[in-house]
């Protein structure tokens, strides 16, 4: 799961993303609103942690500007303020959820962990591909009956690849996809782990192709896609 934390409080940012990071999150944070709306359209999000009381446009006004270009990432908003037309302000604004500081940071686990299976419950909890399976919900890949191995990165990459059948994607945009902004991954880190899933993904009759001077495409070898 990837997150977006926007928060101007280096040591609440901090702590936060210590936490979500000790439970699988990957995440990015950004101290100020007006790059959000474009980050949200340009890369995947599963949920964006916003704080209200941000330098420049202000948490209702980055919302506002997410909705405008229509992103749908759930939102999760933080702020002091416990006034009731503030969080009415805030969820009719399009927010998910709403949380008042100070916050028990195991709560804002458990609230993100809600907004994400709720919002991938409106989505299809399962990509195929011939006889490979990826249950999203369950996070196990089956090939047939028979349950794959993937270590966290494989999944990532083959999760990204599957939501792409059919289509080139460069090995750029792989790495954004399965990294934070301070992770320190390489594009040869992911040349390995297409090769760790190449020779995974063979025996239910599917291939990573290398296109060439563009990047990767999945398929399956019995006629293309």
């Amino acid at each position: 799961m990837r997150l977006l934390l926007v928060e101007d409080d280096p040591a609440l940012a901090n702590s936060t993303m210590r936490a979500l990071q000790s439970h699988g999150w990957t995440v990015d944070w950004s101290t100020r609103g007006e790059p959000v709306p474009q980050s949200v359209t340009q890369d995947h999000y599963d949920l964006v942690v916003l704080d209200i009381g941000l330098a420049g446009i202000d948490g209702f006004e980055t919302l506002r500007r997410m909705r405008a270009k229509g992103s749908n990432t759930p939102v999760l908003m933080l702020t002091a303020r416990d006034a009731v037309e503030d969080r009415v302000r805030g969820l009719e604004g399009g927010a998910d959820d709403y949380m008042i500081k100070p916050f028990a940071v195991a709560e804002l686990v458990a609230r993100a962990r809600v907004l994400t299976r709720r919002a991938q419950a409106r989505t299809d909890d399962a990509l195929t591909l011939g006889n490979l399976r990826m249950d999203l919900s369950a996070r196990r890949v089956f090939v047939g009956e028979q349950a794959l191995e993937l270590s966290a990165r494989e999944w990532s990459v083959l999760e990204y690849l599957l939501g792409r059948v059919g289509k080139v994607v460069a090995k750029e945009q792989i790495l954004q996809s399965i990294t934070g902004w301070d992770d320190a991954l390489s594009e040869n880190a992911i040349e390995v782990y297409v090769s760790r899933l190449r020779a995974k993904l063979e025996p239910a009759g599917l291939r990573i192709r290398t296109v060439r001077g563009f990047g990767y495409l999945l398929e399956s070898v019995e006629g293309g896609t």
